[in-house]
């Protein structure tokens, strides 16, 4: 069969990476998801990858079988790509979140749903294609065992920081309740082998790669067995890991003997309130400081995700979310809309709140329901404010200036470098503008009590004219 999968973009990501400047390729890391699905494909088949970042999707072209990976905000796009294949009669099959989270709604567009990983269920439905017997649902499963490489020559490498991503883990045990990898996975975790990835690693012949795992450090006897296992191979990369790892000196020693240059830290929120609302159980914000200052002292660079909507969260928590960033020494930030996506707690707990069900607003951005203390224009308005101040050329040209002087900071101080100028580049390519909806709380304040000083001044010269 000659089968076809596609990586769908909407809106202003749709044929982003054909752009010269500021074309999102620092944020573009390869298809695992889609790479994974190619790599559980017997090869007797013809195979043909598509990123809608990159390239378009051709229609003109006869395909046996279709394959969209779909998140929720990319979910609109992926059933218009449904209808157009429909009407070559191509079959299609839908996978991944949202999917698996919204199975009756994909049913109206695709001839089959993988619910879960493709793991166990892509051969299966192989088979069936083949023999034009295609069932409607297919459940995949997180325990078969992984491919050790995958078939990256149908990457258009170029579109992309780096083609070397991997993983060692899949799944979380966390339970954030705006979180859907916990259900996704079904509370379990996965392990590969480590000579598996030792192996693969190996065969990158560039010195740096992404572990594109949902949380790294979380197994402790493995990954310290990881770390020692690919410290001799001399890369650089960076991963995604909790904040917590930083009570650990010997692993912190670990990360960066074996080469780890950064990680992503879910810190979401500066305030106790609203953590313990979405059942986020790490370390207290007071501690933040200090846990960054002692990435530090290992030559590892942070960025942290911020999440801007919490219940508590009133117009003044982008300047003072600003404030402690600065003074922290947080190096790069990834800040985004409390968002209910389908398949979590958050979206049960909020669906009366829920305002907008326009799937490609659930793309971190757009606030989709009514915060308590702060309006959805004021909230989407702080976000856009939050990143262009703090990715302002003065405030790169400070973090710089720190960087020379942290610890291995000249050898690795290429990763947040590259990450701040591409969020500053991404401020001209989205037009980025915003406000300090406390600025505009604190206009409107100085406006009712001059309007409340004039009432006054009136009255009391109406009464004095009186006597």
């Amino acid at each position: 069969m000659k089968i076809c999968l596609i990586s769908p973009a909407s809106g202003r990501w749709r044929g982003l990476g054909k752009k010269k400047f500021f074309n999102g390729k620092t944020f573009r890391f390869s298809q695992l998801s889609l790479l994974s699905v190619a790599a559980l494909t017997p090869d007797k088949h013809e195979l043909k990858l598509i990123d809608e970042q990159i390239e378009d999707v051709s229609l003109n072209e006869d395909f046996d079988l279709v394959g969209i990976t779909v998140m929720t905000a990319t979910a609109p796009r992926s059933y218009e790509l449904c209808d157009l294949f429909r009407k070559k009669n191509i079959p299609v099959v839908l996978g991944g979140f949202h999917p698996t989270f919204n199975v009756e709604e994909a049913r109206e567009y695709a001839y089959a749903i993988v619910i879960g990983p493709a793991d166990g269920a892509w051969p299966e439905l192989l088979a069936d294609a083949e023999n034009k017997q295609l069932k409607k649902i297919y459940h995949g499963t997180v325990d078969e065992k992984k491919p050790i490489k995958l078939p990256k020559h149908l990457l258009k490498k170029s579109g992309y920081l780096s083609p070397h991503t991997t993983y060692a883990t899949l799944g979380c045990r966390n339970k954030c309740s705006f979180c859907s990898i916990t259900s996704f996975y079904g509370g379990k975790r996965y392990q590969r082998p480590i000579e598996d990835v030792v192996a693969e690693l190996g065969s990158f012949k560039e010195k740096f790669f992404m572990f594109i795992d949902d949380n790294l450090t979380q197994d402790r006897e493995y990954i310290v067995e990881l770390l020692k296992a690919i410290a001799p191979l001399k890369k650089k990369w960076v991963t995604q890991a909790s904040i917590e790892i930083t009570d650990d000196d010997e692993l912190l020693a670990l990360l960066q003997q074996s080469g780890c240059a950064g990680v992503f830290v879910g810190l979401e929120s500066f305030s106790e309130d609203a953590l313990c609302s979405q059942n986020k159980t790490i370390k207290q914000p007071r501690y933040y400081e200090q846990a960054v200052r002692k990435f530090h002292q290992y030559g590892i660079f942070v960025e942290a995700g911020m999440i801007f909507g919490f219940d508590s969260d009133s117009p003044e928590i982008f300047e003072k979310t600003l404030k402690i960033l600065d003074r922290i020494g947080i190096d790069t930030i990834q800040a985004s809309i409390l968002t209910p996506l389908p398949g979590t707690t958050l979206f049960k707990e909020m669906k009366d709140r829920i305002v907008d069900f326009n799937w490609e607003h659930y793309d971190y951005k757009y606030a989709v329901y009514n915060p308590a203390l702060i309006s959805r224009e004021d909230l989407m308005g702080g976000l856009q404010w939050i990143n262009k101040r703090f990715y302002s050329p003065r405030r790169i040209l400070q973090r710089i200036c720190r960087w020379l002087f942290t610890p291995a900071g000249y050898k690795n101080m290429y990763f947040p470098l590259f990450l701040n100028i591409a969020y500053w580049g991404r401020q001209f390519q989205f037009k980025v503008r915003g406000y300090n909806p406390a600025n505009v709380k604190r206009k409107e304040k100085r406006a009712e009590k001059l309007l409340a000083a004039r009432d006054q001044f009136r009255k009391y010269r109406f009464t004095e004219q009186a006597r």
